[in-house]
């Protein structure tokens, strides 16, 4: 497969099947389009569970050399974005069980009752015109979600990226983690309540610092407090 990949380079439909079949036959341009059309997908994926942005990089690009290298296994019974969502969590859940033992998925499940009206915290937003400001503030908030997605448990992870990242419906959560849609929109559910929970506890370790009235500012009231209680001496 090598060899041909080195040679032909015609372009590739859009269709993830037809890419498939030009890629079994050797273009390069049809595994180029499915890479690029599957990379935000997979890294994302990666990512929820593994946590780290090089390690999931290197478990997409694992996830395509495996996939590709093996593409006659393929038989078109899911879609390419399952088959290869299925390798690439395979690959992290794999690094993991190296890393330490899984979670008792049993355990969380079955976890205490759910109090009502937990919704995910809700930022303002940030007006869309690019500026310095507005771009700060939004990498500031992206890393505070990232911080917070972090805190939850891998299997709760990656369902709230498939479901409230990436958008896909419940059914196409499920079927990509091979779980029912019950269980994913438990198992969201949680991931919002504890994904609240861990933001509110980052910002309000800040509240402290809200509104200062210090140095320069506290300095100068001093001295307009007193210049007019002079006045009236």
């Amino acid at each position: 497969m090598e060899q041909h990949l080195a040679t032909r380079t015609e372009p590739g439909p859009a269709n993830d099947a037809a890419l498939v079949a030009r890629a079994k036959s050797g273009s390069e341009e049809a595994v180029r389009v499915l890479v690029k059309k599957h990379n935000r997908l997979l890294f994302r994926l990666a990512r929820g569970f593994v946590r780290d942005d090089a390690e999931a990089e290197d478990i997409v690009q694992e996830t395509y050399v495996r996939a590709f290298s093996r593409l006659d296994g393929f038989r078109g019974d899911a879609a390419v974005s399952t088959w290869l969502s299925r390798i690439a969590i395979n690959e992290a859940l794999g690094r993991l069980r190296k890393r330490r033992p899984m979670a008792d998925l049993a355990e969380l499940e079955n976890g205490a009752a759910r109090p009502a009206g937990d919704n995910v915290l809700m930022f303002p937003i940030v007006p869309t015109v690019p500026n310095p400001e507005t771009e700060t503030a939004r990498e500031q908030i992206r890393k505070t979600l990232e911080r917070a997605v972090d805190t939850l448990p891998s299997a709760f992870r990656a369902v709230f990226i498939l479901r409230d990242v990436e958008g896909m419906s419940t059914e196409d959560t499920a079927t990509y983690l091979s779980i029912r849609s019950e269980t994913v929109k438990t198992r969201l559910h949680r991931a919002r309540r504890l994904l609240k929970k861990a933001i509110e506890a980052e910002l309000s370790s800040g509240f402290a610092d809200l509104f200062p009235f210090d140095g320069d500012r506290c300095a100068h009231m001093a001295d307009k407090v007193m210049e007019r209680l002079r006045q009236s001496w």
